[in-house]
């Protein structure tokens, strides 16, 4: 497709990508200024009645959602025939793109990852939608450190009825749970257990249950139905034992065995790192790609780097400062009676200043 091709209101700017099913272009949307992903279905499959009901479910399954964590859907369209779906443009890498230049990851980094993705799954589930197809080419992460799903191609409205009959498997086989690649029923937990696999992969570098490209799906479903797979220090000694628990929970063959939600994945994934906000997440993954190059800066762009405390830092901070500041309101009560009002206006004056130099000494590297 052309740069400068004009499309329902957009721009084309440049070619993303392209696959078997459709084309990926990177597009300006003229009318408020702002960077889009257009997807479109290859010419080819346009009477695919099948594959046209999913491109306008990932349509309307995105478009119910508005979360940071999950890409948004701007628009969807029709131009002589062929449907156009408008995406929010994340200025990034993909995370498979990711582990590419860097694997394993550092199991805080993983674990920072895993909490984001977490939390756009429940948002996800939340709704009555199965995404089924998390995997690390459809997590994308920013320049800036933020997390995002994408791609409900394969989308599940728990609510409504399947677009594929029973024991038809649809999804990515090293991420699928045993249910899904036999074709069952699902429910949130098949995701949960891609997710599983997802978070074990940044922590080893590899899938749980990656196979020869010469075996068969049968191969596959009786490998990840055995529940075996090398152990996670192996590739990686540090990682805590909750970390290496959580992952066990999400991989386990049984669904109803499994870790039973996204919000349990995600109070997990937040005890584990201290309970930090998604901007600290940022804040930590943008310092790590910045600091191993996974990003480089442009012309003209300013790159500012922030060592940002942990959270449990910044609380042992506040909790020293509350307590200096209460034995100072002690001693004054105390001593009321023999000190001199000068004398204390100069004390509270000087703790203050020492309190504000030990807030500050939490924000330097």
């Amino acid at each position: 497709m052309p740069a400068g091709r004009r499309l329902g209101g957009f721009t084309i700017e440049r070619e993303l990508g392209a696959g078997g099913m459709g084309m990926v272009v990177l597009a300006r949307q003229e009318s408020l200024d702002r960077l889009a992903v257009l997807k479109r279905i290859h010419p080819q499959h346009g009477g695919d009645a099948e594959l046209e009901a999913r491109f306008e479910r990932e349509a309307i399954s995105a478009a119910r959602l508005h979360h940071p964590n999950v890409v948004s859907v701007y628009d969807r369209f029709q131009i002589r025939g062929q449907q156009y779906l408008a995406t929010e443009y994340v200025d990034g890498v993909d995370l498979a793109d990711l582990l590419r230049v860097e694997a394993p990851l550092p199991w805080r980094i993983a674990a920072a990852i895993g909490l984001e993705v977490a939390r756009g799954l429940e948002a996800i589930h939340a709704q009555g939608t199965l995404h089924r197809d998390v995997k690390p080419h459809n997590l994308l992460v920013g320049r800036h450190g933020e997390v995002k799903i994408t791609d409900f191609g394969l989308a599940l409205d728990t609510t409504g009825s399947p677009l594929t009959q029973p024991g038809i498997s649809l999804g990515t086989p090293p991420y699928m749970a045993p249910e899904q690649l036999r074709g069952e029923r699902l429910d949130p937990r098949a995701d949960l257990f891609a997710f599983g696999c997802v978070l074990y992969e940044m922590l080893t570098s590899r899938p749980p249950f990656e196979i020869p490209q010469d075996e068969d799906a049968d191969s596959m479903l009786a490998r990840v139905e055995s529940g075996r797979y090398a152990r996670v220090r192996s590739a990686s000694r540090d990682v805590p034992r909750s970390l290496i628990r959580l992952v066990r929970q999400c991989l386990k063959p049984k669904a109803q065995r499994r870790i039973g939600s996204a919000v349990e994945v995600r109070r997990s994934l937040e005890a584990i790192l201290d309970r930090p906000s998604s901007r600290d997440c940022q804040h930590a993954l943008s310092a790590f790609l910045w600091e191993r190059r996974v990003f480089e800066a442009r012309e003209a762009e300013t790159v500012v780097m922030v060592a940002c405390s942990p959270a449990s830092t910044r609380r042992r901070v506040v909790r020293a400062a509350v307590a200096t500041t209460a034995v100072a309101v002690s001693m004054m009560l105390v001593g009321w009676a023999v000190w001199r009002p000068a004398d204390v206006l100069r004390w509270t004056d000087s703790l203050t200043e020492r309190t504000r130099l030990v807030a500050e000494s939490s924000h330097q590297p």
